[in-house]
């Protein structure tokens, strides 16, 4: 965060020293050393400068988060036009370039206007110049009664067109086009900018709030497999009480690894996968211990373990499935898990034979259900789930992309 911050600030003051450098290239007309130097002097320079960035942060920090972005568009229209008129009233560009020396503009406009004769009033205008004749006699001008001025006005006012000069107290009268420019060029860069920051912001507090409701429902999921996960191996457990098996205290010792897994790593969104093979087979050891000779048990995993990881309590979900429905007191019964690992993917497999009369939908229980859904947060398109139900056989295939 304070990396970004940073950068943004750098940005900025990039930004504004380029800007400031515009007036000190463009106005002196390519000369160096002491012009540049002189023009930064210059207080219209500096009040040029302030100016715009005032108005690039009031409007961008002030006005858009108060008014443009809350929709008030009639109270932010009235500022534009307020801030447009003090921009009118100072007129920052036309200021430095009436009073920059070196300006393109400067010789036109500092030209000394001709003296303008003062005629009293009573007095007649001299006549206008006119060659000498012979004997340097000259003649009298023409009169033809239409083009004579009134003697107390200046000749310029009663011949030929009248000229237009500056207005009176030596300001000119005209619309600083440049001021404008700037303007509207500073009110719309602040407004864009503000408004896609603020748009980003947005944009991020929907992803995190997504992100966090992903996280909370993961928890609440987890928070429910747990429970039913130590539920039933405690009715495993108490079983073996019941009946003064030799086996309890092992047992006991088994379900306190399982409860460490589940109450301390299962707590991360993704273990080794050497703990989950570690739980699901200490959970099948407690299940040995209450089954008889007819169920056999073939559990075996193949491949590289050691590196992979997985999400926590998701396989073991199946298995307690394959212990629950795949298990007779008085017919033979085979549970077969299989677990194998390749370089990209992690293979999950059970089998075993149905004895309760038993439909789909009562099989998928909150187990699975939860299960499916942490697999969708998880692993979302990366996993292959297929659960068959044929032939009196229930079969899951499950394939995870690492």
């Amino acid at each position: 965060m304070f990396r970004v911050k940073t950068y943004l600030v750098v940005v900025h003051i990039a930004g504004w020293l380029l800007f400031m450098a515009f007036p000190l290239l463009f106005l002196n007309g390519g000369q160096q050393g002491g012009e540049g130097f002189k023009l930064l002097l210059s207080p219209y320079y500096w009040l040029f400068c302030a100016t715009y960035i005032f108005l690039f942060y009031i409007n961008g920090y002030f006005f858009i988060p108060r008014l443009f972005i809350k929709r008030r568009y009639v109270q932010y229209a009235f500022v534009v036009i307020v801030l447009y008129a003090g921009i009118y009233y100072l007129m920052p560009y036309d200021n430095l370039l009436r009073h920059n020396e070196r300006g393109p503009n400067n010789t036109a406009m500092r030209q000394p206007a001709p003296p303008m004769q003062t005629i009293n009033p009573g007095e007649h205008a001299p006549p206008p110049p006119f060659d000498e004749g012979p004997g340097g006699h000259r003649p009298p001008p023409a009169d033809d009664g239409m083009h004579k001025a009134p003697a107390h006005l200046p000749p310029s006012y009663g011949e030929g067109p009248p000229q237009f000069g500056p207005a009176p107290g030596g300001r000119h009268v005209f619309f600083d086009t440049t001021s404008l420019f700037l303007f509207m060029m500073i009110m719309a860069l602040s407004t864009a900018i503000k408004t896609i920051r603020q748009w980003q912001l947005t944009e991020h507090r929907a992803t995190q709030a997504e992100a966090d409701k992903a996280s909370a429902e993961l928890s609440f999921l987890k928070a429910q497999i747990n429970p039913h996960f130590l539920f039933n191996t405690l009715n495993n457990i108490y079983t073996l009480a019941v009946m003064k098996d030799d086996n309890a205290p092992d047992s006991i010792m088994k379900l306190s690894n399982i409860m460490r897994y589940v109450t301390d790593d299962a707590n991360a969104d993704f273990v080794a996968l050497q703990s989950e093979v570690d739980c699901i087979n200490d959970y099948i050891e407690l299940q040995r211990l209450r089954l008889g000779k007819k169920t056999t048990i073939d559990f075996g995993v193949s491949g590289n373990i050691e590196p992979k990881s997985i999400a926590p309590l998701i396989l073991i979900t199946f298995v307690e499935n394959v212990f629950k429905y795949g298990v007779s007191k008085h017919e033979e019964s085979a549970i077969v898990i299989k677990i194998s690992t390749t370089k990209d993917e992690i293979a999950f497999f059970c089998e075993n034979r149905i004895f309760q009369d038993v439909n789909e939908n009562n099989r998928t229980g909150i187990g699975l259900k939860n299960t499916r859904k942490r697999l969708e947060h998880l692993y979302p398109g990366r996993y292959l789930l297929t659960i068959n139900n044929q032939n009196n056989l229930y079969t899951v295939n499950l394939t995870l992309q690492t």
